[in-house]
């Protein structure tokens, strides 16, 4: 981090609970936001993650440990920014060491399951009464109180996602990015950071309850798609969207463009490009409703231009009439993005003690600010890395009592 500039949430300590993917993404971005994390994993293995292939080490990536210095590429995307302690929750004197950390923090967050960490007597009742300014961000499949298990695909499959890809009379269709993990975090730091703002005026904090399915379900609500085919609008349209024509992706002869242009202007945009500037003097075209009504036709006019054209060439004819036009990337080229890597959107995986590791890029933090600094400056640690720095300076423990902790199992 800059000398001059910290982290917006510089100041502020989050206990992280958190294993798996939906919580650890939350206080992921938590820490590239400045927080204090300290991720707390059983001494037994650690988080799950730790043992998700691929792996890198001195010689590599691979798809087994080979050794004790193997990092799961997962834990090394996840666990970035964070200060790792290892505490068995289980174990009679967990609870005391745990309260020891809430004092100390402002932030909990969990992602067990639904009263998980009330069995475990960590949940927010406890914690509320050692630190009555605590805010405790749950995130769960359904939210807190709700039992049940889930996983991305079983939020994908309940939220109505894999009915809205694809074409009419396909199967359901899982989009590769796991959304259904991936937005109830940012729903979860968005609740945490409006809680902070609020326990500056009440100086009481709260509990966060955030479910994963109704995160992603409420996304795929911003699109009212029953009310869309109750008025006659298709719902499952595959590569184009007609109710905005032309709109849609394209093969050209080596690959494939996006194209956007909805309005009066852009679709006169790509009549020009076409070389076939009458048509936007065709009734059916004249008009955004006209285009809606035939968007079929349309499109196939786009499409039958496209297809012979390498896409250099398709998408320098429409730059040039003003056209919103994109290859379609993969996600290796995608990544490499020179603006995208500049602005620290994905950055580099570094391993703890060999450094960036090659080709490898992760999540950045697509956040700038203009007084302060933010993204990620620390690799993930090893499981129990910072047991002394926070035991010991944090907390205060004394060499006894450290000793006695790791001797009994606790640590």
């Amino acid at each position: 981090m800059s000398d001059q500039l910290s982290g917006p949430l510089a100041g502020v300590t989050v206990v992280d609970l958190t294993i798996a993917l939906a919580g650890p993404y939350a206080t992921q971005l938590l820490g590239a936001l400045g927080a204090t994390v300290i991720k707390i994993e059983n001494p037994a293995g650690g988080d799950p993650s730790r043992n998700n292939a691929p792996y890198y080490g001195a010689a590599g990536l691979s798809l087994r440990r080979g050794s004790d210095e193997d990092m799961s590429i997962s834990m090394l995307e996840r666990g970035r920014n964070k200060l790792g302690v290892t505490l068995n929750l289980k174990h009679p004197q967990a609870r005391d060491v745990f309260a020891d950390l809430v004092r100390h923090a402002d932030v909990v967050c969990e992602n067990y399951s639904a009263g998980t960490a009330d069995r475990l007597g960590i949940g927010y009742e406890f914690t509320s009464s050692v630190n009555e300014q605590i805010v405790y961000t749950s995130i769960s499949s359904f939210g807190a109180g709700t039992p049940g298990k889930g996983m991305d695909t079983i939020f994908q499959a309940l939220s109505g996602l894999m009915q809205m890809s694809g074409t009419s009379g396909d199967p359901p269709v899982r989009s590769g990015v796991p959304f259904g993990d991936l937005t109830g975090p940012l729903f979860a730091v968005i609740g945490t950071v409006a809680a902070l703002l609020q326990r500056e005026r009440t100086g009481r904090g709260q509990h966060v309850d955030v479910s994963l399915l109704g995160a992603l379900t409420a996304l795929a609500a911003t699109e009212p798609w029953g009310t869309m085919e109750r008025a006659g609008i298709e719902m499952r349209t595959g590569s184009t969207v007609p109710r905005l024509a032309p709109f849609g992706i394209f093969a050209t002869s080596d690959g494939h463009v996006a194209v956007c242009a909805p309005t009066d202007a852009f679709a006169r945009g790509v009549f020009a490009a076409l070389g076939r500037p009458e048509l936007g003097e065709d009734e059916r075209f004249t008009t955004r409703d006209a285009r809606v009504a035939h968007a079929p036709a349309l499109h196939r006019e786009i499409a039958d231009w496209a297809e012979p054209l390498p896409t250099e060439q398709a998408v320098a004819a429409l730059e040039r009439q003003g056209v919103p036009v994109a290859v379609v990337r993969g996600p290796e080229e995608a990544v490499r993005d020179p603006v995208v890597r500049a602005r620290g959107e994905t950055t580099l995986l570094a391993h703890p003690e060999l450094g960036p590791i090659p080709e490898s890029l992760g999540s950045g933090l697509p956040i700038r600010f203009s007084a302060a600094t933010a993204g990620y400056d620390r690799p993930a640690p090893r499981l129990g890395e910072h047991n002394d720095f926070v035991y010991r300076q944090i907390l205060g423990y004394g060499a006894e009592r450290l000793a006695e902790l790791r001797a009994g199992g606790a640590i």
